[in-house]
């Protein structure tokens, strides 16, 4: 994988705001051409991404591709996933090796959530700022 390589993934502007554009996108799940997707419950999703731009060329309605640098994807997946895992994971070692019983290293361990999304929240703005998508028409 290269520096350069991207994520894109098209969608239709429904809103324009001073300085951002709001594009729906259809994630669609890997398994949506199945058959028996409707007995799964796992089925596709409309998301709407704000991509902050000055360039006023866009309509409503308007298809277009949105485009992130792959290794902001990588950095999103660290930040949602594998570091919350690794604090539970730790927790539960730590309080199951200090001699706490497992229903309540198992509480504690994921009461250290709690902290940790909190505060992604208040950093939010910083974070915000670098995960930059772009806009191109189709």
């Amino acid at each position: 994988m290269s520096k350069n390589s991207t994520i894109e993934h098209s969608g239709v502007v429904s809103e324009i705001t001073e300085d951002a554009v709001i594009v729906d996108l259809m994630v669609q799940s890997a398994c949506s051409a199945c058959h028996a997707k409707s007995v799964c419950g796992v089925d596709s999703a409309q998301k709407s991404i704000e991509v902050r731009t000055t360039n006023k060329a866009f309509s409503i309605g308007e298809k277009v591709n949105v485009i992130m640098r792959e290794s902001l994807g990588m950095k999103a997946l660290f930040l949602g996933y594998i570091l919350p895992f690794l604090f539970v994971v730790t927790a539960l070692l730590i309080l199951l090796e200090t001699g706490s019983s497992e229903g309540l290293a198992g509480l504690v361990s994921l009461s250290v959530l709690i902290p940790y999304y909190i505060t992604l929240y208040f950093f939010k703005d910083k974070i915000k700022r670098e995960f930059n998508f772009y806009i191109e028409k189709i």
